[in-house]
């Protein structure tokens, strides 16, 4: 096999490779590795490297293998961690200048699951500061380019996450999700992301135990590979009060949901979301193609209560509890984003907060309404097509200013507020040429349901070249001048990281 051919493999073929003894874990970390160093100077997508390690790995899981003795079901592959959560002995920054040298002393549980199944811990991916916004670049490691565009944005917070993907460097990767952290990069990076309901993925460290808004999740470039790092990831911990046990084979064996037989309702806005007109005109398209095809697609009207105000509440008062403390002490280690939260969340008073619970129960019992009879909802998962890095967000979509800088993702952090599962397919590109995801919603709790349903949307779309899943071209892939869209020729600033391997500022 010629290397190129080795990193387009999905993860469940490769593990296939590896049980027949055609491929071995450390030759496919081998062209892994020289595929990462080809691309990922240019996208920014990987940061903090654990490749001494991986490479020792790799040869235990290739003895392994060779006695047909793996230690899990994902032993020696490769995968990339979100740089929001903690990885044992490797560099995990969160974006922020405060944490430019921490290295845990654990995994974070669901990094932990991976490894005990064979899983091997490669990389950190890129994120925004601290998590924060729709654009993955930070003062730590710089911004992440989209591997369609290298001058446009990946999306965020999981943007080195879906870029590496798109990119063929890693097989899988981790994400989290508050408005669309997994969602939104997935979609413009032309992946598979997946927001699944509170219970499923054990979330210990988050700010506030007994908020649902903010979840784990896999992010993979087709639903099989998706599925098999779900039935890993998925799982219980005492010190996630939301997290429930759950049989070991949760997702082996997804209910049957012929195409014919779905009953689909469809949003293009997400009750009155601004959204441009070309996103508009492509979902129509998408929701045409597959309407003939199934039992019913009918309109359904998610206008479902106050939901921009409580979510801006719900937010807040996350970020308040996880770093109102430490910015007072420092304000110097935290950026304007963060300030900015922080200020709106200091604002706010008892009455809001109250008001706000009390208004994602009703947004939830109104999408329960609007789900009745149906097995999914259809909306785009962003708004826009993907704009420059470096700016730092959508302003002004069709005709309307956004008063914060996250209200450009209405479409994925209106999903969050119900606490059930949603995901984003890539359906084909926009009218710009870039890659268009198609969010699909389902109610709180039938995680089951909504994969089922995924899979026979992907295989219907994938049958069509016009609606498959987009692939860059990386052969064009090259250095930019921030802000433009062109790619240019002038060689790439690069820093040495701590463990030897060169990173690109871009």
């Amino acid at each position: 096999m010629r290397d190129p051919q080795i990193t387009d493999m999905s993860a469940c073929a490769v593990l296939d490779a590896f049980a027949r003894q055609e491929l071995t874990p450390s030759r496919y970390l081998e062209a892994c590795l020289a595929h990462i160093s080809r691309v990922n100077p240019f996208i920014n997508a990987l940061t903090a490297f654990d490749t001494e390690r991986a490479v020792a790995e790799a040869a235990q899981a290739t003895s392994r293998w060779a006695k047909q003795r793996p230690m899990g079901v994902l032993d020696g592959l490769p995968i990339g961690v979100k740089d929001l959560q903690d990885t044992a002995g490797l560099l995990t920054t969160h974006g922020s200048p405060r944490a430019r040298g921490n290295v845990p002393g654990a995994d974070l549980p669901m990094v932990a699951r991976l490894r005990a199944a064979g899983a091997i811990i490669l990389a950190k991916t890129n994120v925004p500061e601290l998590g924060a916004g729709g654009n993955t670049r930070n003062p730590v490691w710089g911004a992440t380019g989209n591997p369609f565009d290298p001058g446009l944005i990946a999306g965020g917070s999981s943007g080195g996450s879906a870029a590496a993907l798109a990119a063929d460097m890693l097989p899988l990767c981790t994400g989290s999700d508050t408005g669309g952290s997994l969602r939104l990069p997935a979609a413009i990076c032309g992946v598979v992301g997946y927001r699944p309901s509170v219970d499923v993925i054990a979330h210990p460290t988050r700010p506030l135990g007994w908020s649902g808004i903010s979840v784990l999740g896999p992010m993979a470039r087709r639903m099989d590979d998706l599925l098999l790092m779900l039935r890993v990831c998925a799982g219980y911990d005492p010190n996630d009060p939301l997290s429930c046990p759950q049989p070991e084979n949760r997702f082996d064996d997804l209910p049957d949901r012929p195409l014919r037989q779905l009953r689909l309702g469809w949003s293009e806005d997400f009750g009155g979301a601004p959204v441009d007109p070309d996103i508009r005109a492509t979902f129509a398209a998408r929701v045409q193609a597959l309407a003939p095809h199934v039992a019913e697609c009918r309109p359904v009207d998610l206008n479902l209560g106050q939901m921009d105000r409580a979510f801006d509440i719900l937010r807040a008062e996350s970020f308040v509890s996880a770093f109102d403390e430490p910015a007072r002490d420092r304000p110097g280690d935290f950026g304007e984003t963060i300030h900015a939260n922080l200020a709106l969340g200091r604002r706010l008073t008892l009455a809001d907060r109250a008001w706000a619970h009390a208004e994602q129960t009703r947004i939830l019992r109104a999408f329960n309404a609007a789900m009745s009879g149906l097995d999914a909802i259809l909306t785009p998962t962003v708004p826009v097509s993907p704009f420059p890095w470096t700016q730092s967000h959508a302003t002004r979509i069709d005709g309307q200013d956004m008063d914060i800088y996250y209200r450009w993702l209405a479409l994925t952090y209106r999903g969050s507020l119900m606490g059930g599962p949603s995901i984003t397919l890539p359906v084909g590109r926009d009218g710009a040429g870039m890659p268009f995801g198609l969010q699909l919603l389902g109610p709180v709790r039938g995680d089951e349901g909504l994969l089922a349903v995924a899979e026979t949307v992907e295989r219907h779309f994938a049958a069509d070249p016009l609606t498959a899943r987009p692939r860059p071209d990386l052969s064009r892939l090259g250095p930019v001048t921030p802000g433009l869209r062109s790619i240019v020729t002038h060689p790439p600033v690069t820093r040495p990281h701590r463990d030897g391997a060169v990173q690109t500022a871009v």
